[in-house]
């Protein structure tokens, strides 16, 4: 077992970039939370992703907090807020991009990384500051199924994978 630290989990009802390409984003709010139930095979309650389709690959999203902070220095703005980047958990201590096509389990929720997530262009408007989008390339975090249903909280927490 290791320990990681999560330091941030948000959900959203709505889509603000997902879907507007060629529109302007929509301005749906981010909740924050200290604990998230995770459901197996459906996402987290209260997502815009939550039994979007069967098997959908990003029931929940991870991003490594480094990545978050290199942005931050990046755009020359620490007040950045780590819901900007439409992840639903942020976290530190395991390499997310070697959990791709592994089952892993976080709090006591059993996931399968399934793959990247690529930035898009929305990250440079989002964040502003151009070059956003290629600073987090290969870093924009991990999508994942959920396999057994369960919680995860903030703060310090076990990781088995």
């Amino acid at each position: 077992m290791t320990q990681v630290v999560i330091h941030g989990i948000y959900t959203s009802p709505g889509h603000n970039y997902f879907g507007h390409h060629g529109k302007q984003p929509s301005e749906h709010e981010i909740v924050e939370h200290d604990e998230v139930e995770l459901v197996a095979g459906k996402g987290i309650p209260g997502d815009r992703f939550f039994d979007w389709k069967k098997n959908y690959l990003g029931q929940i999203t991870l991003i490594d907090h480094a990545v978050i902070d290199d942005v931050r220095q990046h755009s020359e703005n620490q007040d950045l807020e780590s819901s900007i980047f439409r992840r639903n958990v942020v976290v530190s201590g395991i390499d997310l991009n070697r959990l791709v096509g592994r089952v892993f389990r976080l709090g006591d929720a059993l996931l399968e990384g399934t793959q990247k997530c690529a930035p898009c262009y929305w990250m440079d408007e989002a964040c502003g500051k151009a070059g956003t989008e290629k600073l987090m390339h290969n870093r924009g975090g991990l999508r994942c199924k959920i396999l057994e249903s369960g919680h995860i909280h903030l703060g310090e927490t076990e990781f088995a994978g």
